[in-house]
């Protein structure tokens, strides 16, 4: 026997060997299936879910596929469309997170009845999420991730992904308040008082759970008081005080209702001002 022979003899034994444990790659790509298996795709689906689970996307991905587009008829190929997905979530970088998007969407117009179209929903909202970008930023993914969530809850409301869908939900809303009240904030540093008003107005309207609201009350009566609308400042440091045992903005939302209630002219405020002057 020649050694180039042998050298090929024993490739294919190698090859054989770990066919046995997870599919070997063959000359065209595709993960070779072992000889008399019953269930060739359930084979490679199993195998991608391993691979999926040790956190080896591409080849995961690959067994998946092979799943998808050779056995187009197979009671598992859904889910392989979903491990894909899964797996470019696993990876996460911007590239793998786009691509997760249009295997989920996929996924909902292929099989929008599916037993599991609720988790193709869930990760299509995931994967804009993980997207998403610092409040000073542009906030394009976290406006879809809220709406992909959103849709979520109104197609799948009993489901039990709901309460992990919720808190994302929340953090996403969060995220878009937060840029609002950052400009609002930004307003009022400026002087620009109407515009901090508008801005924190409607903040507070349309996200009324916003984590951060107690900020929102407090720049927002600051932003009152500096036009002289007292009144309407009043009961938005009293629901901080009352909803928020700690914020950096309770003892001066204490002294606020304080002053306000006692009629005197507040440090820093026109009506203060105005008062110092001499008649």
């Amino acid at each position: 026997m020649t050694t180039a022979v042998r050298t090929y003899s024993a490739l294919a034994a190698l090859c054989l060997g770990l066919t046995l444990l997870s599919g070997c790659a063959s000359a065209n790509g595709r993960r070779a299936v072992p000889p008399g298996t019953a269930q060739p795709d359930q084979f490679l689906y199993d195998r991608g879910l391993e691979s999926l689970e040790n956190k080896k996307w591409l080849t995961a991905r690959e067994f998946f596929k092979q799943v998808t587009e050779t056995y187009t008829q197979s009671q598992v190929r859904p889910d392989a469309k979903l491990g894909i997905g899964d797996s470019y979530i696993g990876e996460g970088s911007p590239e793998s997170l786009v691509l997760a998007i249009s295997e989920f969407q996929e996924f909902l117009s292929f099989y929008p009845t599916h037993q599991r179209a609720d988790y193709a929903q869930y990760k299509l909202g995931l994967a804009h999420f993980r997207q998403m970008r610092t409040a000073q930023r542009d906030q394009t993914e976290t406006r879809d991730a809220v709406r992909e969530f959103e849709t979520f809850f109104v197609r799948y409301p009993n489901s039990t992904l709901a309460p992990d869908a919720k808190n994302r939900l929340r953090e996403a809303k969060d995220r878009l308040s937060e840029a609002e009240f950052e400009v609002g904030r930004f307003y009022w540093r400026v002087r620009w008082y109407p515009g901090a008003i508008d801005r924190l107005s409607t903040l507070l309207k349309d996200d009324p759970q916003f984590t951060g609201r107690d900020g929102a009350y407090y720049y927002l009566g600051e932003s009152l008081i500096q036009v002289n609308r007292q009144a309407e400042a009043l009961p938005l440091y009293e629901k901080l005080v009352t909803e928020f045992q700690q914020s950096t903005y309770l003892v001066d939302a204490k002294k606020r209702i304080e002053a306000i209630k006692s009629g005197a002219p507040i440090p820093g405020t026109p009506a203060a001002v105005a008062a110092k002057k001499p008649s």
